[in-house]
């Protein structure tokens, strides 16, 4: 019974979308609502508040870090090994994707993948946040950057995590990931896909 509920604990705190949790405490409309309908913190920047989009973005990349940090802590303590702590990994990323606090209408990941990276190795979730961040600055669109950190990640998961079971958990979630900018990718192929900055840009990436 130990894994079940390690695991289920870990979905729960990705379940909690600080897009929606932030703006409603500042008096904000509903991100799910607006722009892309993403509750996340580049559409949370849409309404205007650059403090509400700071605070979503560093909420939901510390859940997918604390949940990791906390299975990776009571894993042992349960006796259960390194595919515990993968599940809990994978598990927070369904959280936030289909959060069952908010009727399964979830963010695309970005920013929970990151933190969930950071717990699983350091210079790993670094290594991708450089990739995003040299790809934003060569390409100015923010979703294609994410894609292509997605793309990387089990590249780097193979060099850098201990054992297949970590491994497996990064290529499922680079794979949620890019399932879920599905409308980026249609939006990139049509020449739609608007640039960081630009105003309109469509289905914007946390």
């Amino acid at each position: 019974m130990n894994l079940p509920i390690l695991v289920f604990a870990a979905y729960l705190i990705g379940s909690l979308s600080f897009a929606v949790i932030v703006s409603k405490l500042m008096g904000l409309a509903d991100p799910r609502t607006y722009g892309s309908n993403n509750p996340g913190a580049t559409n949370v920047l849409r309404s205007g508040n650059k403090k509400a989009a700071a605070l979503t973005l560093l909420g939901d990349a510390f859940k997918g870090w604390l949940a990791v940090f906390l299975a990776q802590l009571a894993a042992p303590r349960l006796g259960l090994g390194d595919q515990a702590i993968a599940l809990c990994a994978l598990a927070t990323t369904l959280g936030h994707m289909w959060p069952i606090f908010f009727s399964f209408k979830g963010g695309k990941g970005v920013a929970t993948a990151l933190g969930i990276l950071l717990a699983l190795n350091a210079w790993m979730g670094l290594g991708l946040l450089a990739v995003w961040l040299f790809m934003a600055k060569v390409v100015k669109i923010s979703s294609l950057s994410a894609l292509i950190a997605a793309l990387c990640a089990p590249i780097f998961a193979w060099f850098l995590l201990p054992g297949r079971n970590y491994f497996l958990a990064v290529c499922v979630i680079a794979l949620l990931l890019i399932v879920r900018h599905k409308k980026n990718i249609m939006g990139l192929l049509q020449g739609k896909e608007g640039r960081i900055g630009q105003a309109g840009e469509s289905q914007k990436t946390k």
